[in-house]
Parts: C-alpha cells; sequence; structure tokens
C-alpha cells in the first residue's frame, strides 16, 4: 500500500531573505499549452519543459492515462516500462517520482539503507529522514534509483524532500549541506540524461536555479510564495504546481500571470484535477 502523498515540510524565510528573493522577481505572461507536441525538445537532449505546460501528478492507484496534457508525473517504483511506453505513445513526457530524502520502508531497496542514515520519523507512517551529509553511502543508492528512471524510459525525475535541513530530521543539516546534495542529485540524473526538478526548497532556488531543469511546488499559493518561483519562469523552466486547501477561483488568476502550470489536487494525489 502506498504511503500518503504529503504536503510540503514548511521551512520560514527571514524577512529579510524574503525580501531579497522578492526583488528579484518579476512576472510573466499568462501561458498554459496543452499541445503534447510543445512538451518535446530536440532529438537525443535533456527534456527542457518550457512555463506553461499542463501536467497531470498521480502517485496513487493505477495511471490512468487519458487525461489530455503533455506531462506526466508519475511514481517510479510503482509503474513499469510498459506504463511509460504508453504514455509516450500517447505523446506525453514522463516525470519519475522518486524519494531521495527519506527512507520508506515499502520500498523494495528499502534494505539498502544502512541504520546510520535512518533519522527521526518524518511524519508519514513508514518513513524516517536520511543523513543528506553521507554523501559516499546514499549517491550509490541514489544512483540505482535514477538508473531505474532511466531504463524504464522516463524523461525527468521529480526527488521528493531536497529540504531536510529545514526540519526535525535528528541529524544538524545545515543549508550547506542540502545544497551538496542538491546538486549531487541534479548530477546522478543529468548523468543519466534526465531532466530533474527541484522539489518545493524555495529558501534556495537563487543558489540551485542552474541546477535543476524545472521546479514543482506544492501550496505556494496557500503560503504567499508563489513569486519566489518566478526565477524559474525568467530563465524559460517551468514550474508544475499544486494546492491541495486552496480552491482554483483563488490562485488561478495569479498562476496565469505568473506563468505557473497549476491545479488543485486531492491530497493522496489520485486521478482527480482541477487545472487553471
Amino acid at each position: 500500500m502506498r504511503a500518503p502523498a504529503r504536503p510540503r515540510a514548511r521551512i520560514l524565510l527571514p524577512a529579510a531573505l524574503t525580501a531579497a528573493l522578492l526583488a528579484g522577481c518579476s512576472s510573466h505572461p499568462d501561458s498554459q499549452s496543452h499541445s503534447p507536441a510543445t512538451a518535446t525538445d530536440s532529438a537525443g537532449a535533456v527534456w527542457k519543459p518550457k512555463p506553461g505546460l499542463a501536467w497531470q501528478w498521480q502517485l496513487d492507484g493505477e495511471v490512468e492515462p487519458t487525461v489530455d496534457v503533455p506531462v506526466y508525473d508519475i511514481d517510479g517504483f510503482e509503474n513499469s516500462k510498459a506504463d511509460v511506453a504508453a504514455l509516450h505513445r500517447a505523446g506525453r513526457k514522463v516525470i519519475c517520482y522518486v524519494n531521495v530524502g527519506a527512507w520508506e520502508n515499502f520500498r523494495p531497496d528499502k534494505d539498502g539503507f544502512p541504520r546510520s542514515v535512518l533519522g527521526k520519523n518524518n511524519g508519514w507512517a513508514g518513513e524516517r529522514w536520511l543523513d543528506i551529509r553521507r554523501l559516499s553511502v546514499l549517491r550509490p543508492i541514489m544512483e540505482r534509483r535514477f538508473d531505474m528512471c532511466r531504463d524504464k524510459g522516463f524523461d525527468a525525475v521529480e526527488p521528493d524532500l531536497v529540504e531536510g535541513y529545514g526540519n526535525d530530521t535528528g541529524f544538524r543539516l545545515t543549508a550547506a549541506d542540502q545544497l551538496r546534495y542538491n546538486r549531487m542529485i541534479a548530477d546522478i540524473a543529468h548523468e543519466r540524461g534526465l531532466s530533474v526538478g527541484l522539489k518545493n526548497d524555495l529558501p534556495q532556488i537563487p543558489q540551485l536555479l542552474a541546477d535543476f531543469d524545472f521546479a514543482v511546488d506544492e501550496e505556494c499559493a496557500q503560503y504567499d510564495e508563489c513569486t519566489l518561483l518566478t526565477p524559474f519562469i525568467k530563465a524559460g523552466k517551468a514550474v508544475f504546481h499544486v494546492e491541495y486547501k486552496e480552491p482554483t477561483s483563488a490562485f488561478c488568476a495569479e498562476s496565469r500571470r505568473l506563468g505557473l502550470s497549476s491545479m488543485q489536487k486531492k491530497l493522496e494525489l489520485g486521478v482527480w484535477r482541477k487545472p487553471c
């Protein structure tokens, strides 16, 4: 049984930092493409999703392939090469969801993690934070996971929980530790020809923008943070965004103004979606 989807961990920004980040942000023209052709990139190149691409994010249940959007984000372990191929035949690009920040007791490679890298429970059943300072230990594990994504034919990776430094993990993680780990994760993806998205971690967008090809964000509208994502838009990189509690009437106008690819989802991340 799949662990439930999670709202993102919150990292509180100091007021001065928030102001500095906001000062460098600007708006983007309305853009929401629904054509599969717009999801493609030049042959042989790492996929570079552009702002405005509509998407489906389904991490629970059998993947429903008929949603008419150019991008799907699905679980890397629970979907097969055939599932990815079917989405490709329908003209979709496919993102591989992989948790890189926490150990999960329901994954087939769970025994490959030494106990020394397992921290506190992260609030979800069967999950424990990872000691991301242990790069030499975690790198081969994540390499094998990203090999799986590549071998199944995925175009990109969504690495989850890449902001442990802002949480009570059981380890004394720093922002510098997180930067090193996140850049390692991006390098692992690019070495395999996969594009990679920065999941949440808004405070480190200025430092990590060049390392990541797109962003995935949860609940920036609820916390009034969506403008912090505009560096990705200004760089021509998609921001795939969801809200769980906010109705579309509360955030879609601003999302369109900023150029975000936004929708409302239920927390379990099943088939249901309400796009902007």
